[in-house]
């Protein structure tokens, strides 16, 4: 990730208008550089004050994108009341700490992110000014060929 903050501060305004979150909430950019923290961006969402701090790791693991980064963490932003209402039956339903929740905070986090990716392509291939997706995680997966080694031929 090697643009300015400057550069960086005109794509969250340019994705906060695109994801007509501009009027609704204030945001605050925060850059890190840190090769421990595990993630590339984060958001941190206060739903009372309709305030958030969008983090882009700058020596995240999977830098590539800027723009990704930005419009897919607002996008977590924007399906924010579906999270946490989803999070809030999956504690009514299921005792803490049991298989079931496990599983069914497991599936939905999974799914959401997902669900977030998927969209982020959608408004990147629309809307992005830089439309190169970033492959960074994939570098972190093993080959196809990497999968089979050590599986028995079923001949």
């Amino acid at each position: 990730m090697e643009m300015q903050e400057n550069e960086l501060l005109i794509l969250v305004e340019k994705w906060t208008e695109i994801l007509r979150i501009k009027n609704n909430w204030d945001i605050k950019l925060e850059l890190l550089s840190d090769p421990s923290f595990r993630k590339t961006g984060d958001i941190k969402i206060d739903c009372d004050d309709r305030k958030a701090i969008l983090i882009l790791n700058q020596a995240g693991p999977n830098c590539g994108n800027p723009e990704e980064i930005i419009c897919h963490e607002l996008l977590h932003l924007k399906m924010y009341p579906l999270d946490q209402f989803t999070e809030s039956m999956i504690m009514s339903t299921f005792e803490d700490g049991t298989a079931a929740s496990n599983m069914a905070y497991s599936n939905f986090f999974m799914n959401l992110e997902i669900t977030v990716e998927e969209l982020t392509k959608c408004f990147i291939g629309a809307f992005g000014e830089n439309k190169i997706l970033s492959f960074g995680r994939c570098r972190s997966k093993k080959s196809f060929n990497e999968l089979f080694d050590g599986l028995n031929n079923l001949e």
